[in-house]
């Protein structure tokens, strides 16, 4: 059995997506870890804000499998094939972690760069994985929170009413 984590985010009918992507994501890999959702405001673009979280999951599918998967989900939920890395979307979901994997072959790359780039993927992992470790820095998540730079953090801990 694998352990993963998955970044999620929405800033087009987020409070449609966000609990979809939610319910579609327990129903193929069962129990979820939630994180807390995030309001964060757009990165590298002019839009909306965002809403964004992680959760971790466990599964017995390959990586590429659970990528797939992901994709999937993001289709059925409004997500164009072609949509640009900083734009709008319905639903962003990136496979962040799965266990010790170090993968970069293009398309898929195991750990992901956000996850010390953005505070809306780091904060989230770290609140629901904080002793685990990142694979290439061997630095725990909490202790890359701890070190992140906060100075222009655009983020607040938000609780939308279909998440209470």
């Amino acid at each position: 059995m694998s352990k993963g984590y998955i970044s999620i985010g929405s800033n087009i009918d987020k409070e449609i997506y966000i609990p979809a992507s939610i319910k579609a994501l327990g129903q193929f890999f069962g129990e979820l870890i939630i994180s807390s959702i995030y309001n964060s405001e757009a990165v590298g673009f002019a839009g909306d804000s965002f809403y964004n979280l992680v959760v971790g999951f466990n599964s017995e599918l390959t990586v590429k499998e659970v990528a797939k998967q992901l994709r999937n989900i993001e289709l059925a939920n409004g997500r164009s094939r072609d949509s640009q890395k900083f734009s709008s979307r319905t639903l962003d979901l990136d496979l962040l972690l799965y266990d010790d994997l170090i993968i970069n072959d293009g398309r898929l790359q195991i750990p992901r760069d956000e996850i010390e780039s953005y505070a809306f993927v780091l904060e989230p992992l770290a609140e629901i994985a904080p002793t685990l470790k990142h694979p290439i820095s061997g630095l725990s998540y909490v202790e890359l929170w701890e070190k992140f730079d906060k100075t222009e953090l655009k983020q607040q801990k938000i609780t939308p009413s279909w998440a209470s």
